[in-house]
């Protein structure tokens, strides 16, 4: 259905910066973490994956709607960009299907026989504690 969708380079918003972590001096020196800012009501998404992604519970999804994903596993620049394209298009795949709706059923009746045999072993079992009384 949507999901060989992909971003239009112009809804990508990339903007570099030194990784965190180890990595000796490189670490220091070279900017090669990429934070991608993506806008999912202004994206080319259509409406009802928009709206699944919006009710997400992600903390990178920010309460404008901006979806931010910060890739620093690779010591390339370009590496780090496509890497954070992928996780982009592996969260909207997420999304792509609508969830199947619950529909109520009503319990089978072996399932309640079931459940009653188990609560009569339960109950005289438990009768099995009681004191004994004298009559």
């Amino acid at each position: 259905m949507h999901h060989d969708w992909k971003p239009a380079p112009h809804e990508l918003d990339f903007s570099a910066m030194r990784a965190s972590g180890p990595g000796g001096q490189n670490v220091n020196k070279v900017s090669s973490a990429v934070h991608l800012r993506f806008d999912i009501p202004a994206s080319s998404l259509p409406e009802d994956i928009k709206a699944r992604l919006l009710a997400l519970q992600d903390q990178r999804i920010s309460s404008d709607g901006v979806l931010l994903i910060k890739a620093q596993t690779h010591r390339s620049q370009d590496r780090n960009r496509s890497d954070a394209v992928n996780r982009l298009m592996v969260l909207v795949r997420s999304v792509a299907h609508p969830p199947k709706t619950r529909r109520a059923t009503q319990p089978t009746w072996a399932s309640q026989q079931q459940r009653m045999a188990g609560k009569a072993r339960r109950s005289s079992i438990k009768a099995g504690r009681a004191r004994v009384r004298e009559d």
